[in-house]
């Protein structure tokens, strides 16, 4: 174990080992992304604890910052002469595949005898799905086709459907074990502000953002620019209560379709984060805690199994209602599987909003991202090769 090093001389070696893991999954073809979280459970402090524990937690800042420009690449997909031509079926497929992944996880729950309001809040999150693995995979391969194409905005709108199915479904269980606190209409209400709030704010940087490539030239001050409107949508968010995930991918909406120098901006936004989405699904691997697989039991298993199940079912129905291509009907929810942040977040939430629930439905959910977060990024490959969008 290595003791007493800086935070930099850490930074160094989660970089370095990034590197290595990336060169042993490209000669196995498996996608970087997979090496990465293996490496950083591997050097993390579940086995070699090369990056001990309290290293890991300080690097939640890494995180942030690479979600941010996460949801700012997925949000540029939002052009509206690509959605007019591709019309609404990227937000028919979006409720339904998470609705009914949803709909899955809370039936088999109450089915196998667990009780109603736990049910309710563990199904909610199933909805979630991490863009971020799904983003890593499509750049490294350079996928390209009417999967691809859909799956994009479709991750990007996932996130205010899980938000949605979330606050109705905790107002619910609240409402049924009548415990006191906050109101229902309250509870219900809550992801509406944190929706709400997100459009509106999102929209005025993406506004803001516009501006200022009218009057900065420059290739750095640009790229300048766009990060520092990236980190004010994260960081006013973080202290309003609004999704930064989704006020970061409305500002990049509205930016890509206000200013024609959007594409010079995306360019120079790409070539300085590889490093960072490296370190961030590295650290992502070292803070998950392998050791917490056995412990949830059977309502894992029925989570992990019947989420996947309810994700393909619903992707399929979706597109078969929105008339997309069948190759879309047939392969997109098998790249809906990977789930992180924000089903995390949810987690942590549900052990203040329903206390009696939350520690259970956090293990189930951290057991949940173990293997959707090693498993998701190799099934993304394999269904984005089936549908031919990855060229061998």
């Amino acid at each position: 174990m290595i003791m007493n090093l800086n935070i930099l001389t850490y930074l160094a070696i989660c970089l370095f080992a990034g590197l290595i893991a990336g060169k042993i999954v490209k000669q196995i073809k498996l996608p970087n992304v997979t090496g990465y979280l293996i490496i950083g459970i591997i050097v993390g402090p579940c086995c070699l604890k090369l990056v001990p524990r309290e290293v890991v937690e300080s690097f939640d800042i890494i995180s942030e910052m690479a979600l941010g420009f996460i949801a700012f690449s997925i949000g540029g997909e939002f052009k509206l002469d690509y959605l007019k031509k591709i019309g609404k079926s990227p937000i028919v497929i979006a409720i339904f595949e998470s609705f009914v992944a949803v709909l899955f996880v809370d039936t088999v729950l109450i089915a196998t005898g667990h009780s109603v309001p736990f049910s309710l809040c563990l199904g909610a999150i199933a909805a979630a799905t991490a863009p971020a693995a799904t983003l890593m995979v499509v750049r490294q391969y350079k996928a390209d086709g009417p999967v691809t194409r859909t799956l994009l905005p479709v991750v990007a709108i996932d996130d205010a459907t899980a938000l949605m199915a979330f606050g109705i479904s905790v107002a619910v269980a609240k409402a049924l074990t009548a415990t006191g606190g906050s109101s229902f209409l309250a509870t219900l209400l809550d992801p509406v502000y944190e929706i709400g709030g997100a459009f509106l704010f999102g929209g005025l940087l993406g506004v803001g953002l516009a501006f200022l490539t009218r009057f900065y030239h420059s290739r750095s001050n640009r790229l300048s620019g766009a990060i520092a409107f990236i980190f004010l949508c994260e960081g006013v968010c973080d202290l309003a209560g609004f999704s930064s995930l989704l006020a970061c991918m409305v500002m990049s909406a509205v930016f890509v379709n206000l200013s024609n120098e959007y594409g010079k901006v995306f360019e120079q936004v790409d070539r300085i984060t590889p490093p960072l989405f490296m370190l961030f699904f590295l650290v992502s691997g070292a803070d998950l805690d392998i050791y917490i697989i056995p412990t949830v039991g059977m309502v894992g298993i029925l989570y992990v199994v019947f989420r996947v199940i309810g994700k393909v079912i619903g992707s399929s129905i979706g597109s078969a209602l929105s008339h997309t291509d069948p190759v879309v009907r047939k392969w997109l929810g098998f790249t809906l599987i990977p789930q992180a942040g924000v089903a995390i977040g949810l987690s942590s939430i549900a052990m203040q909003v329903v206390p009696a629930y939350g520690e259970q439905i956090r293990a189930v959910i951290l057991c949940g991202t173990v293997i959707y977060e090693l498993t998701g990024p190799v099934i993304t490959k394999l269904a984005l090769t089936k549908a031919g969008e990855i060229k061998a």
